[in-house]
C-alpha cells in the first residue's frame, strides 16, 4: 500500500523523486514495540529527511533516466540560489554550450549502439545526419535535454547537500519550454525548486531553559485511590449476584436499564431524540455513578424492577461529546433487572484469590498500591512530557515546507490506517477507499494544525539535543535497534534496518531531551 503520493505540477513539468519506491509508514517502527516506551506516545514523526544529490530520477512525459554518480562535465555550470517562502530555495541553472554539446555527442553515441538503421550492419558507424534523420530530430533533442538534466542537476544540488529535503526537488521549467529553448551550440537555462530543512527560531532565545510548566493531573490516577478501587473490583468479582425483590435501587447494586433521551426545547414541536444517549439493556454498576452525566444516579435511586422514571438533566459544558455540551435533556429510564452483590467477607482467607502469591490481605493491599504507584509515576511523567512539548511548540517559529508537512501527515495517516486494520476487519474495496488520495487529502486538511504542531515539537526537540550537546550510549542504540527488529520479525513485518536505526535514534534523542527538560524545568502538578 502506497500512501506517499507525489504531487506533480501542471503540464509536463519534470519532477524529481530521490526515492521512487518510498516505503510506507508500516516499515518505520513495529506495532506495539517491546521497548522504547519513553517518548513514544507523543513522539513527533520522523524528520530524518536528507537529500542525497547522487540519487535521483528525472521524469518527463516520455521517459525516465537515473544515475548513481556525478558525471564529469567539460565546463562549469552556473547556479544562482534565491530564497523563497516556506523554507524553499530556487536554483537557476545555466548550462554552457560546451556541456550541452557534450551531452548531444553522448546521446548520438548511444543511439548508434542501439538503433538498427537499414543498410548499416549493427555496430558499424552511421553518419550523424543519417542517424538523426532515422531516429528523428525531435527524439534526439528530447534525449539530449534529458541527458543535460541528468548530468547537471547533481552538480547544481551539491551545494544543498545536508539541507535539501528528500523527495522535494522539482524542475520548475516545463519540458516543452526546454525543447523550444534548446538549440545546438547554445546554452540552456532551467529552474529548480527545493524544500530545505527549516530553521528553528526560539521566542525568546533559549526560551526552553528554566521552563515553568503547570501539569494538570486527573485524580483518577491517584495511586491510593486507584489501588482501593482495584481491590474493590477484585473483591466484587468473587461475589455472586442476587435478584432484588423487596426494595428499590441502592448504591452498590447492579441494574439493567433501558435508557432514552430527548432534547428539552421551549418549542415542543422541535423535540429531538439524542441517539448517543440511548441504550438498551445497559448494565450499570451504581458504584461507578461518577462516570455518567451528573445527577443521573441520584435520579434513579429507589427505582424498582419494571418501573420507569423520567427526569431532566443538563449535559455539562465539559462533556466529552461536544455536540451535547450544555444540552438540556429529558431522560426516560426503565429498570429491567435489579441485583445486589452477595460478597464474601474481606479477610486473609481471600488473599490468594485476590492476588496470587499473597497470603494476607495486607500483602494484597501493599502489592496493589506499589503497582499503582508505578503507574502513577509513569502517568505523571507522561503528563509532564506532554505539557513540556506543548509549551515548546508555542515557543518556536518554524517555516514548515509543504513537502515536509505532507510526508509527516501521510506517516501519521498510514499509522492510523494500520491501527484500523489491526482492530477492524475491512475488505479490499474499503481499504482502497481509505488508501486513496481523497481520504489522505481530507486527513491532511482536517489534521493540519495537529501535524504542524508535531513537526514543530520534533524540530524543537532536535534543536535542543544539538544545542545542549546531549548524548546517548551506542549500546542503548544497538540494543533498541535489535529489539525493534526482533519485534518486526516476530510479527512477520518487512523493515528497512537503516530506517529503523534512524527512528530509534530519534526516539533516544527525544527521551534524552525530555529527561533534560524535566531536570531543568520548574514543574507544578495540579490535581483535577
Amino acid at each position: 500500500m502506497e500512501l506517499c503520493l507525489t504531487a506533480i505540477n501542471g503540464g509536463s513539468t519534470a519532477v524529481l523523486n530521490s526515492n521512487p519506491s518510498r516505503s510506507s509508514p508500516s516499515l518505520l517502527l513495529p506495532k506495539n514495540p517491546s521497548s522504547l516506551q519513553l517518548y513514544t506516545s507523543r513522539r513527533p514523526p520522523s524528520l530524518s529527511r536528507q537529500f542525497h544529490p547522487l540519487q535521483f530520477a528525472v521524469s518527463s512525459s516520455s521517459s525516465t533516466a537515473t544515475t548513481s554518480e556525478i558525471d564529469q562535465l567539460p565546463a562549469d555550470i552556473s547556479v544562482t540560489e534565491t530564497q523563497q517562502p516556506n523554507s524553499r530555495v530556487k536554483l537557476s541553472i545555466q548550462v554552457p554550450p560546451e556541456v550541452c554539446d557534450d551531452c548531444y555527442k553522448k546521446v548520438i553515441v548511444e543511439f548508434m549502439k542501439q538503433a538498427k538503421v537499414p543498410g548499416f550492419r549493427p555496430g558499424k558507424r552511421v553518419p550523424e545526419s543519417i542517424l538523426v534523420s532515422y531516429v528523428g530530430k525531435k527524439s534526439v533533442d528530447k534525449a539530449t535535454i534529458e541527458s543535460i538534466l541528468r548530468r547537471t542537476l547533481p552538480h547544481a544540488m551539491s551545494s544543498m547537500t545536508g539541507t535539501a529535503l528528500t523527495d522535494s526537488v522539482s524542475i520548475l521549467t516545463k519540458f516543452s519550454e526546454l525543447e523550444q529553448a534548446y538549440s545546438s551550440g547554445t546554452s540552456l537555462r532551467y529552474d529548480v525548486i527545493v524544500d530545505v530543512a527549516p530553521e528553528v527560531k526560539w521566542i525568546p532565545e533559549n526560551g526552553y531553559k528554566n521552563l515553568k510548566v503547570t501539569v494538570e493531573i486527573d485524580s483518577d490516577i491517584d495511586a491510593q485511590k486507584v489501588s482501593e478501587q482495584e481491590l474493590r473490583r477484585r473483591h466484587k468479582s468473587l461475589g455472586a449476584l442476587r435478584i432484588v425483590t423487596d426494595r428499590g435501587l441502592q448504591v452498590g447494586d447492579l441494574v439493567v436499564l433501558d435508557i432514552s433521551a430527548t432534547t428539552i426545547n421551549q418549542d415542543e414541536s422541535n423535540v429531538q431524540n439524542i441517539p448517543s444517549a440511548e441504550s438498551k439493556g445497559y448494565h450499570f454498576d451504581t458504584e461507578d455513578g461518577d462516570k455518567l452525566i451528573p445527577g443521573f444516579l441520584d435520579s434513579i435511586i429507589g427505582i424498582q424492577r419494571g418501573e420507569t422514571k423520567s427526569f431532566p438533566l443538563v449535559f455539562p459544558e465539559s462533556w466529552a461529546q461536544e455536540n451535547l455540551q450544555g444540552i438540556h435533556a429529558q431522560f426516560n429510564v426503565e429498570c429491567k433487572e435489579l441485583f445486589y452483590r452477595d460478597l464474601p467477607e474481606l479477610d486473609d482467607s481471600l488473599a490468594p484469590k485476590l492476588l496470587p502469591g499473597c497470603t494476607t490481605l495486607e500483602q494484597v493491599k501493599e502489592s496493589l498500591l506499589q503497582k499503582c504507584q508505578e503507574l502513577e509515576q509513569t502517568a505523571r511523567e507522561q503528563a509532564a512530557d506532554n505539557a513540556i512539548l506543548d509549551q515548546l511548540c508555542k515557543m518556536v517559529e518554524v517555516d514548515i515546507p509543504q513537502s515536509l508537512f505532507e510526508e509527516q501527515g501521510r506517516q501519521l495517516y498510514g499509522a492510523k490506517l494500520l491501527e484500523i486494520q489491526a482492530n477492524v476487519k475491512i475488505n479490499e474495496e474499503q481499504l482502497a477507499t481509505l488508501s486513496g488520495k481523497k481520504a489522505v487529502d481530507e486527513y491532511l486538511l482536517h489534521q493540519k494544525e495537529n501535524i504542524m504542531n508535531m513537526i514543530k515539537q520534533s524540530m524543537a526537540v532536535g534543536d535542543i539535543f544539538k544545542r545542549e550537546k546531549l548524548q546517548f550510549s551506542t549500546d542503548d542504540l544497538v540494543k533498541e535497534v535489535e529489539n525493534s527488529i526482533a519485534e518486526f520479525k516476530r510479527q512477520k513485518q518487512d523493515y528497512d534496518e537503516e530506517r529503523v536505526k534512524g527512528q530509534v535514534q530519534e526516539i533516544l534523542e527525544g527521551a534524552k531531551v525530555l529527561e533534560w527538560l524535566r531536570e531543568h524545568s520548574e514543574i507544578q502538578y495540579i490535581t483535577n
